[in-house]
């Protein structure tokens, strides 16, 4: 066990994921919070058909009947809402906004519930109480005095539901802008941009009952005991049943390897656990490209074996045949490929692949789930990485087969819907006509802004009225410091919230907070409750609603917020901004009339567990230009930030990804503790090898300063980090976010989608100022 002068600890932790510890951690968070007994059953109401869709991940629940379909971490995103602690007018008259900016983003989260809409008062630097009706005056003024639509942005956070959503996109359309930065942009965006160039549409082709047919799951860069904790009861009853489950992550996570589930008595009783994954690859950050690409090659090669020797063909011809293109393409280039380069940039041993290939080409149905966490999705070729996966299982056509297919988890609760319904900064030319006929008006054709084009437009003094429908956009995005300048340069800035955090303080010259219900609480509207809907990871839509009485009379619902800005700004000569705000149903009848998918949208949700929206590739329908699957070539770039730093700087120069710990959900920092990982009490931390410290001649607990190495002569840094020797591979090494996004250069983005390099940095140590 170590100490650090912070009060933190670092001790090994030897027991499962979940169990005693989660059970533990769910009391402390709720004692923490505050959370009065009367809100306890809250808990028994999460992801139940009268009750509230869990305000965390997007991982779908197994039965929506369930009397405790709820873990860990949903527990802490619950108790966040249900907490008894306020953030009143009062308190913002006790402290300055540079009070404030002092306090950690984990101080923020604690202060508690936003009661009232606040505003920015320059002369004492405080935010001071505003009218509703005031605030919407304010942001009206602001729109309507632009000079060009596009010098707004409109922000979006997955955890908003469908209904705000639409109603969001509709109005910021019909200002005159596709301004729609989003939190896909910084995670999931290379699913969304890389699986319609091979299947068609950027949504996994499986639910979960096709978990129960599987005989082989590969999981890539997640981390689900922290990510997606409800996804460890299935793993458990897969691994159970004899499946073969394979963890694919630079960290061997310990919820990968065992796993004690909290509703088995006889594991709780017996202090027993069950063993998850029966393989774990250990790639280089960002080396997961070319560990794909050298199973696909070994899959080639084994299909060439088996037909020499006279035996069944490894490769599915038939799918490839009938649903496919591209192939011969695709196999001359893996055949082209070099053995040496493949194992270098994968950081992977041969006989691991060798493993890997035989276990997936010897398996009769596979399932590839993929999430953000540990790679995939956030490093310069990660749309190729996604497309390779895709050209991995066509060669076995395992897409649109029972108890197979393409699995990518999301992390927010509704960021997958807030897309379906129309946050796109790119939408289709089909999507705005049927808009524009419904709605009667020209919806602007042009490409908008994403996350990074909006921090750049803002620097650039393109973009001046930001508006944020939750979230924490000063927190969440990459380079820092170039972020926040760009948000203080804005002539209004808003933010829809629940808790105080760090965007309240960041903001422009004139600033608003608005409160909002949580998902958790009723929403009453002209004397009726109403529901909101959302999408999960596996596309099964489903309604919620809350059961806690508002934490303050003066919340409005997301909805009623988005309305009344509309109709302040725009009036209801086209649409009714209003009675969409007193009837949410009004708004799904909106979006059925936009999306044919949603027909009978109010009838079929209202069934308990909601519906399954089509999704075309599970049913082998191809929605290509060329209808069908398509196989995609990608090259390994080597020629990219880190490789041209490491020729400078040799081994010395490492690869940074950022994570979360499992006391975060996001930006969002419950606590200081990351159990699983052994850090207790602090996040200032890096994760790196033991023969990375030798070589750096450090030792575990000093303290470091980290630059990052990128080509436009700014210096960007991170101060005052404590070295954790850990089973890393050699060269890489971690440590949390949003501690660490002013590492990311604001220009450093995925090819093809845009999203921040956040697992692909190129650092150096250095001993602490």
């Amino acid at each position: 066990m170590a100490e650090n002068d912070t009060g933190g600890r670092i001790a090994p932790y030897s027991n499962p994921a979940g169990g005693w510890g989660a059970l533990k951690y769910v009391a402390l968070n709720l004692v923490r919070e505050r959370v009065g007994r009367n809100s306890i059953g809250t808990l028994l109401a999460q992801n139940q058909p009268d009750g509230f869709d869990c305000p965390g991940c997007a991982w779908p629940d197994r039965v929506h009947t369930s009397t405790f379909e709820f873990c860990e971490n949903g527990v802490k995103a619950v108790a966040a809402e249900a907490t008894s602690k306020r953030v009143p007018p009062e308190f913002f008259a006790r402290h300055t906004v540079t009070e404030l900016m002092a306090q950690s983003d984990y101080e923020l989260e604690r202060h508690g519930r936003l009661t009232d809409p606040m505003a920015y008062d320059r002369a004492t630097d405080k935010y001071v109480p505003i009218a509703w009706d005031d605030a919407f005056a304010l942001i009206a003024r602001h729109l309507n005095a632009l000079d060009d639509p596009d010098r707004a942005a409109f922000y979006t956070s997955g955890r908003a539901s469908n209904e705000a959503a639409f109603l969001y996109q509709l109005f910021a359309r019909m200002v005159g802008t596709n301004n729609f930065p989003d939190c896909s942009n910084m995670c999931h965006e290379a699913t969304s941009r890389g699986l319609p160039g091979t299947v068609g549409i950027g949504k996994g082709t499986v639910t979960l009952d096709d978990f129960d047919e599987a005989d082989a799951i590969l999981i890539f860069g997640q981390n689900p005991a922290t990510n997606h904790p409800r996804m460890m009861g299935l793993l458990r009853e897969c691994a159970k049943r004899g499946a073969a489950i394979v963890s694919i992550n630079p960290l061997k996570e310990r919820g990968l390897e065992r796993f004690q589930d909290p509703q088995s008595p006889a594991e709780m009783l017996t202090n027993a656990s069950t063993p998850i994954s029966s393989m774990f690859v250990r790639p280089r950050v960002s080396g997961d490209l070319a560990l794909i690409k050298a199973v696909a090659r070994r899959v080639l090669e084994l299909d060439d074996e088996a037909q020499a020797a006279g035996n069944p063909r490894v490769l599915d011809t038939a799918f490839i045949d009938a649903h496919t293109t591209g192939f011969a393409a695709f196999a001359a280039d893996l055949r082209a490929e070099d053995w040496g380069m493949l194992l270098e940039e994968s950081g992977v041993p041969r006989a691991e692949i060798e493993r890997l290939a035989r276990l997936y080409a010897s398996a009769e149905r596979v399932i590839a789930c993929w999430g953000m966490g540990m790679g995939l999705t956030q490093h310069r070729q990660s749309v190729a990485a996604v497309q390779m996966l895709s050209n991995l299982m066509m060669m076995r056509g395992q897409i649109g087969r029972r108890g197979a297919g393409l699995c990518p988890v999301r992390g927010h609760s509704n960021v997958q819907g807030d897309r379906t319904v129309g946050i796109e900064e790119r939408p289709t030319p089909a999507f705005l006509d049927r808009l524009g006929q419904v709605f009667d008006f020209s919806p602007p054709r042009h490409h908008g802004l994403d996350v990074v084009a909006t921090i750049r437009g803002m620097v650039d003094g393109r973009v001046n009225v930001f508006v944020g429908l939750g979230g924490n956009f000063a927190a969440a995005t990459p380079d820092t410091p170039l972020t926040w300048a760009g948000l203080r340069q804005c002539a209004l800035t808003v933010q829809v919230s629940t808790k105080l955090n760090r965007s309240h303080l960041v903001h422009g010259r004139d600033a608003l907070i608005l409160p909002t219900l949580g998902r958790t609480e009723i929403d009453m509207q002209d004397g009726v409750a109403q529901g909101v809907t959302v999408e999960d990871s596996m596309s099964m839509v489903h309604i919620s609603y809350g059961i806690n009485r508002p934490a303050s009379p003066n919340l409005l619902s997301e909805i009623a917020i988005v309305a009344r800005i509309a109709h302040a700004t725009l009036g209801s000569g086209k649409v009714d901004w209003l009675a969409r705000a007193a009837n949410y149903a009004l708004i799904r009848d909106d979006i059925e009339k936009v999306f044919d998918d949603f027909y009978d949208y109010n009838a079929r949700v209202a069934r308990p567990g909601g519906f399954h929206l089509r999704v075309a590739s599970r049913e082998r329908t191809w929605a290509t230009p060329s209808a069908r699957a398509q196989f995609v070539v990608n090259a390994i770039d080597r020629d990219t930030a880190i490789h041209r730093a490491r020729a400078i700087h040799g081994e010395r120069l490492l690869t940074m990804m950022t994570t979360r710990s499992h006391d975060q959900y996001n930006t969002t920092i419950y606590g200081l503790d990351d159990r699983y990982r052994g850090v207790f009490g602090m996040r200032r931390v890096v994760f790196i090898h033991r023969d990375d410290l030798a070589m750096l001649g450090l030792e575990a607990g000093d303290k470091v300063d980290i630059t990052s190495m990128w080509n436009d002569g700014i210096e960007r840094r991170a101060d005052g980090f404590l070295l954790v020797e850990y089973d890393i591979p050699r060269g890489c090494v971690g440590a949390y976010y949003p501690e660490t996004n002013p590492l990311v250069p604001l220009d450093s983005v995925a090819v093809g989608a845009g999203t921040p390099t956040s697992k692909s940095i190129p650092v150096l140590l250095h001993p602490a100022r």
